[in-house]
């Protein structure tokens, strides 16, 4: 199949985004994408932006040429979002989604109803950028290309290791590797190395972790004063929830990021039988059955009683 080649056949002006705060995922579907298509049509006009992109995956964009911090001032023929949910997710994007002349919208999450004009939506796939690589040929597919798609694969699955992970993406993890992929470097780089900054910032909020319901929750909070002390941002906080994940005899992992003030960024993890999507969109977020966000206001123990009410109901 080459449906994406198809899709921006007959569009010039051609926008690739996602979701707000991007993640692995995102990033490795918008610049695979972008590679794509440059690659057959590299006369058309083709943007990405993504607000502000992880330093982590910025080996996908070395020379900075691809993504764009900086809404871009047009009107599209044709925006194509990945990763994202909802229409709300897409942030400052919204603009050039409503004012394009087609949209395409590329996701896994279960929660998606479908709102651009055509949609690949698969909520068994483990990633954006598995659905990605069925729409293309494989044999288009160069290094550039493969690299993106693999690390945006393995952010989703945990490095294959989430109930998400299929044979299927077994098998394209290893179609991409074979392209040349130098996979053991990027994993480490992305999902285990960490700076010393990043390591004292665990440590804290392992150390004031909570356990309840019989050790089957764990709960953390990370405050703005403990990141204004670190001198930390958002993406030093990756990877701390599935630290808490992996506690023994653990269910579900709550980490609760202050934002404002009583007003936080929640992520829950969960290992077997609690879908957290669920309780994800009953509060106005979304995601996965193991894996799942949303904000949400009130005092630290307002916002945990809420949650595993739901937890528990589940248990």
């Amino acid at each position: 199949m080459d449906e994406l080649k198809n899709i921006a056949e007959k569009a010039h002006d051609i926008i690739i985004t996602g979701h707000m705060k991007p993640d692995g995922d995102c990033v490795g579907a918008c610049i695979a994408a972008y590679n794509y298509l440059y690659n057959f049509y590299p006369d058309k006009n083709i943007k990405v932006y993504l607000g502000q992109m992880p330093e982590k995956f910025a080996f996908l964009d070395p020379n900075k040429e691809i993504v764009s911090n900086e809404l871009p001032e047009m009107q599209p023929d044709l925006v194509i979002t990945f990763d994202s949910n909802s229409v709300d997710m897409l942030g400052k994007a919204v603009k050039l989604f409503r004012s394009a002349k087609n949209s395409v919208c590329i996701d896994h999450h279960i929660s998606n109803k479908g709102y651009a004009k055509n949609n690949f939506i698969d909520a068994s796939a483990s990633s954006s950028c598995e659905i990605l690589y069925k729409l293309m040929s494989d044999d288009d597919i160069d290094l550039k290309i493969a690299e993106a798609l693999y690390m945006g694969i393995a952010f989703d699955t945990g490095v294959f290791r989430y109930s998400s992970t299929s044979k299927e993406t077994m098998e394209i993890a290893g179609k991409l590797i074979e392209k040349g992929v130098p996979f053991y470097d990027y994993l480490d780089k992305c999902f285990y190395q960490r700076t010393y900054l990043q390591a004292q910032l665990l440590g804290r909020t392992l150390l004031t972790s909570m356990l309840l319901m019989d050790g089957k929750c764990v709960v953390a909070v990370i405050t703005r004063r403990m990141m204004e002390f670190y001198e930390a941002d958002t993406e030093d906080t990756s990877g701390i929830i599935e630290q808490l994940r992996i506690t023994k005899g653990v269910e579900v992992a709550i980490l609760l990021y202050e934002t404002e003030e009583q007003e936080y960024k929640v992520s829950l993890r969960s290992n077997k039988c609690v879908d957290v999507n669920k309780i994800a969109t009953y509060f106005g977020g979304g995601g996965h059955k193991n894996s799942a966000g949303f904000m949400m206001r009130g005092s630290v123990h307002d916002v945990i009683n809420n949650i595993t009410e739901h937890i528990e109901a589940q248990l």
